[in-house]
């Protein structure tokens, strides 16, 4: 009788250390297969910066360029106050008490706090305010067959149709349906969108209009009867000859 239990409780001892090492290593597979650093996006480098363009945000702060200029306001030491500190062609001003330094690019906020940092070296704790005295107005650029191409200041919601009509509107050399949407993303990028303006008015259907941000400039290309019309026989003599 002896005998014959020590092999079945032999068994039951194999079988319980399966079933816990089974129930031990299942949990170790799911953590390795969720693990977050496991997983790599394909437009992502290993140091974790994207290689797609970045768009600009409709809402985005105006950044200084060269031209510009602006005061400077030390609300505890007005005697470094600075009025109409203007940023030269490479980007830099000239500042008392600390010197040179470039500004190019930087937002209000921005331009702030580089302020307050570099003032921290003479002075106890800054308060430094910015304000904007001539800057680059926001513009679009309306080129193509329009009746009067040219660069347009950009006040409040604009939309394309809109700056069209600002533009004078179509030529009859217009190719409607053919419209560029020409775009800055950054330094580099540049996006181009093409907008069916001729569907949106046979339609009567603006909703896909899209408003202009500060830069943009729209294209009207011609339409394809004013490409060959140069080319095409006068009724009189009935040749082909240039029409001027």
């Amino acid at each position: 009788m002896k005998n014959w239990l020590l092999p079945g409780c032999l068994v039951l001892v194999v079988l319980a250390g399966r079933v816990m090492s089974a129930g031990q290593s299942e949990p170790q597979k799911t953590t390795a297969m969720t693990s977050p650093s496991a997983a790599v996006s394909p437009s992502t480098s290993s140091s974790g910066a994207t290689n797609q363009p970045q768009f600009q945000d409709r809402n985005a702060r105006y950044k200084i360029e060269p031209g510009d200029s602006f005061d400077i306001t030390f609300d505890l030491s007005p005697e470094f106050n600075q009025t109409g500190v203007a940023v030269q062609p490479d980007g830099f001003v000239t500042l008392h008490g600390v010197g040179d330094m470039k500004v190019q690019g930087q937002t209000v906020p921005q331009l702030t706090a580089t302020l307050r940092k570099a003032y921290s070296s003479i002075l106890n704790d800054p308060v430094i305010s910015v304000v904007l005295k001539d800057f680059q107005k926001p513009y679009f650029i309306a080129d193509g067959q329009v009746a009067r191409p040219g660069k347009y200041d950009l006040r409040g919601d604009t939309t394309l149709t809109e700056a069209i009509a600002m533009a004078g509107g179509f030529l009859d050399s217009a190719k409607h349906s053919q419209v560029v949407l020409y775009r800055k993303v950054d330094a580099t990028w540049t996006s181009a969108e093409l907008i069916d303006v001729k569907k949106m008015e046979n339609e009567r259907n603006y909703r896909e209009d899209p408003f202009l941000h500060p830069g943009d400039m729209l294209f009207v290309p011609k339409n394809r009867l004013s490409k060959i019309k140069p080319f095409l026989p006068t009724g009189s003599v009935g040749a082909f000859a240039p029409v001027f």
